[in-house]
Formats: C-alpha cells, structure tokens, sequence
C-alpha cells in the first residue's frame, strides 16, 4: 500500500473536485485527506478567482496505482483545467541542502529533528560560507563543505553560487534551507530555483536591517520580536511568507534577553515551515501561501 500527495491550483470553476475525486476513485485511491480554497479577493472579474487543493491518499491493492501510473493519468484532468499540479510518494524523503554562516541554532535543531524523526528529510551536505559550523554537522554525522563567499569579491561571490548549482545536480538536491546564511543570493540564482529556496529571519526587517538588529531594537524600547520563514525570490525577504511568530518582552529585558528569545523563536518557526513545506501544504499564490494545517 502507497501513500500519495496530490497538489493543485487553477482558475476556479464548477467541476474541479468531482473531476479530481472521480479520477482518484478509477485509479483504486482511498482519499485519506482533501483540503480546498478558493481565493475570491479579486472576484468579480472572469477568470481571476484561484482554486487551490491539497488531496492526501492511498492506493489499495488489488488495484494498487503505482506513482508513475497515478501521474500519467492525471494528465488529461489537469489539463481540461489548466492545473499547475504535483504529485509526491510520501515514502520518498526530499533531499535538502543546508546553507549556514556562524550562528549555529538553527542548523543544530533542525538535525536534531531529522535523527528524531521529526523532520522527514534527507540532508546529504551542509554549505557554509565560514567554517565553524562544520564540527557541528560533523557530530550529526552530516558533511560539511566550506564555500566562502566575500561580498567584496564578486568573482567569489560567482565562485560560489557556480558550486551551490553544481553540488544541487550533482546531489539531487530537492530544495535549499537558508538556515541563518548571513549572505544575499544573487536575483540569477533566486529566479533558478522558485519555490526552492526556504529562509528565516528575525522579524525586525526592514524596520532594523543590518548590524546588530537586536542592540537597535533594544535602544527602540520594542516590546515584540519574531522571525518569519518565507521562500526567496528576488525581492530580498519580501518572499511569499509561510509562517510567522512573535514572543512579548518588556522593559526589564536585556539584549541577550531578546537574542536568547530570538534563536528559539527563529527555531521553532523555521521548524514549522519545513514541515508544512515537507507535508506538502504550502502552495504559492502569486507573492502569498495558501497553508492547509
């Protein structure tokens, strides 16, 4: 028995859900979960409200559909209405690529999801443009490939991405993870791999950007902090967001304070997104997500 995730978006209309269904019942599926939304914020104009679905199912013998069976078929049904659509063997886990700089919380806690099983991943390298964190990977049995890149040096810089493209082939790699990479990626390199690349920040952008994010909001007086985990695009951190948190602090609270509060918020919120990226429930929408819980 076969689990399968099927995933869709097109301009909404009358038939959609039966069409799927219908299909899913001829192919011997057991629809274990179906999630839908249509997005009616421009309704009102022809064609411009968007139908998104999210279908989690299994395939049972004797008539079991086998992966390339259940794709092949689906063809014509995506077609009649104009689906951008895919299909994912929960069995397989996505490979990652992880990017790092210095701060290590993030990478620590998401390789300690995966040995716990708590994270369905595969992370065959970890890229880091210093060298610190490789004894880090390397006690998560993880390796570890030191890639400088000196936003000085725009031949270092080429130098780099030209590596990440070359080790993303050559590893099969599925998507990236920006896990506290304190470089920018070049627009080339965004606009390659849409949808592909996951990153998480404090949410003080762009209000404190720069050096020293938690020092300028400490001398502002805020009285919130967060981070936010979204997909890269060109526009730098203003990529479709797929979750956020915030944590209350006040007065009495030190910088280390916030710092401290920060790297759990930025965990936790990182570790989230990656799952609902993993599971299959975030789809774009334009410069938005639609997130079926």
């Amino acid at each position: 028995m076969s689990e399968y995730v099927l995933t869709l978006s097109c301009p909404d209309r009358i038939g959609i859900v039966h069409a799927v269904a219908a299909y899913l019942h001829r192919a011997g599926c057991n629809v274990l979960d179906s999630q839908q939304f249509g997005d009616r914020t421009v309704e009102g104009l022809e064609g411009a409200s968007q139908f998104f679905m999210r279908v989690h199912v299994e395939s049972l013998s004797p008539t079991s559909a086998t992966y390339r069976d259940l794709q092949e078929g689906f063809v014509p049904v995506a077609a009649e209405f104009a689906m951008q659509w895919e299909l994912h063997d929960t069995a397989v886990q996505p490979r990652a690529l992880i990017m790092v700089s210095k701060a290590g919380h993030c990478l620590n806690d998401l390789l300690y999801r995966r040995a716990a099983e708590s994270l369905r991943i595969d992370v065959p390298l970890v890229v880091g443009n210093h060298p610190d964190l490789a004894p880090l990977a390397a006690a998560h049995g993880v390796p570890f490939e030191h890639v400088p890149a000196d936003p000085a040096e725009p031949l270092s810089s080429q130098r780099a991405e030209g590596r990440l493209l070359d080790l993303i082939g050559e590893l099969g790699i599925d998507f990236v993870v920006l896990a506290r990479y304190m470089r920018i990626l070049s627009p080339g390199l965004c606009a390659k791999l849409p949808g592909r690349i996951i990153n998480i920040h404090h949410s003080f952008l762009p209000s404190f950007a720069g050096a020293r994010p938690y020092h300028q909001a400490f001398e502002r007086g805020v009285k919130l902090i967060g981070a936010t985990c979204h997909y890269v695009t060109v526009e730098l951190d203003e990529g479709p967001i797929i979750e956020q948190d915030t944590r209350r602090i006040d007065h009495g609270d030190t910088v280390a304070e916030l710092q401290r509060v920060g790297r759990e918020i930025e965990r936790s919120v990182l570790a989230r997104g990656l799952r609902w990226h993993l599971e299959d429930r975030v789809l774009l929408n334009g410069n938005k997500t639609v997130v079926f819980p």
